[in-house]
């Protein structure tokens, strides 16, 4: 007979100090030497972690009315634009925005790590269009954390299901957001924590969606909805793991609460900057398949290399690999050993599944059921232009 639990009954474990909380590393090794279902019966949460370049992301931040009141129509933190058309005082600032002074080398994902460090950032707002009840057409001041009304970080696209690796086939070498890819076949990278990452420690979305609460750059943070390019029809292997990029979630959570250590800005040379973002998703154990496929070790989770010489939105698959090899430092690619190198930093990963088991065993976390479940059945399209009388 299957061992079966609820979120309730973990709940009150935890209320008890009694619930077995161990990381997505710890999982692996339980269920290799004590097998399934004494993993499920002994096992209540099992904690996951990422810290990795996520460039669909940005901060929602207020800023209270002037005086006479502005409209931010066009808007200039640290001379990096952010989007104003929403209300009075609301802007929108994305993480991969350039800015208008140093270009690509700094952009949104810096001016959001300098706001949660604290930092003073430079605010240029214009309105064009005054109006009776938005008289004023212009702002320049300086602006932190603690002058602003609400700030919340709100990524669309976060924590992506087995992003592929990257590796490059031509004789030039290619600056992507994947990092330098170096000429024939001169290296790998990838970006995932592979067996700490929460997408692929519960594949199928059963335990996590929408209102699912996480660690989020160093505070709680919660589950929005599925995220952008969400793609569940991913091709799977027989333990449910898709082979390649696949599902997505949008998360939000309060930038004011968020730490340097877990929201950091970098820049790709020759790409531009993007966000690293630290994720924590908890996987309640309710069941043996659940604690099957949350002690899935880097040896049984695969993923697949792709060309980006070929720059299309189907790339050619090199060689499907699993991430042991490619943890290992090396893969064979065309009798060639090519070295390769992770973009996610799997240690702080480690650490942000470590803080979220510390934060449930000192009751300062709980579990949550999700209000609805991410989507199964949506597809991922590549962009298709539209035709008048294509109808």
């Amino acid at each position: 007979m299957s061992f079966k639990k609820t979120v309730e009954e973990i709940n009150e474990k935890i209320k008890r100090g009694q619930a077995v909380v161990v990381t997505a590393e710890e999982m692996v090794d339980i269920v290799k030497s004590e097998g399934v279902k004494e993993a499920a019966r002994k096992v209540d949460v099992v904690t996951t972690g990422t810290f990795g370049p996520m460039c669909s992301s940005g901060a929602f931040i207020n800023f209270g009315h002037t005086n006479p009141p502005l409209k931010f129509f066009e808007v200039y933190l640290n001379e990096v634009q952010a989007y104003g058309g929403i209300a009075a005082a609301d802007v929108y600032i994305g993480a991969t925005q350039p800015s208008e002074d140093r270009g690509i080398e700094y952009g949104g994902a810096h001016v959001i790590e300098d706001f949660v460090a604290g930092k003073p950032i430079s605010i240029s707002a214009y309105n064009k269009w005054p109006t009776d009840c938005y008289p004023n057409t212009e702002l320049e001041s300086l602006v932190n954390k603690e002058t602003v009304n609400e700030a919340f970080l709100f990524n669309p696209r976060n924590a992506y299901q087995n992003y592929a690796a990257a590796t490059n086939s031509s004789n030039k070498t290619l600056r992507t957001y994947m990092g330098i890819l170096l000429p024939n076949y001169g290296n790998v990278t990838y970006s995932t924590s592979s067996q700490l990452s929460p997408l692929l420690k519960d594949p199928e979305y059963r335990t996590l969606g929408i209102g699912t609460r996480i660690f989020l750059g160093g505070t709680i943070g919660y589950i929005a909805w599925q995220g952008t390019q969400h793609n569940p029809q991913r091709k799977r292997d027989e333990n449910g793991i898709p082979l390649g990029p696949a599902g997505t979630i949008a998360l939000i959570g309060n930038l004011k609460e968020m730490s340097t250590r877990y929201i950091r800005a970098a820049t790709y040379t020759g790409y531009g900057c993007s966000l690293f973002v630290g994720v924590g998703v908890p996987i309640p154990i309710l069941d043996e398949d659940i604690a099957y496929k949350a002690g899935l070790s880097d040896e049984q989770i695969k993923t697949l290399i792709l060309d980006y010489a070929v720059a299309s939105n189907s790339r050619p698959v090199v060689k499907e690999v699993t991430y042991a090899e490619l943890r290992s430092g090396w893969v064979e690619i065309k009798g060639k050993k090519v070295k390769t190198a992770p973009l996610t930093s799997y240690v702080r990963s480690r650490e942000i599944a470590e803080t979220l088991k510390n934060w449930i065993r000192e009751k300062k976390f709980f579990l949550t059921e999700p209000v609805a479940p991410l989507p199964k059945d949506t597809v991922f399209k590549p962009f298709t232009p539209y035709r008048k009388g294509a109808e």
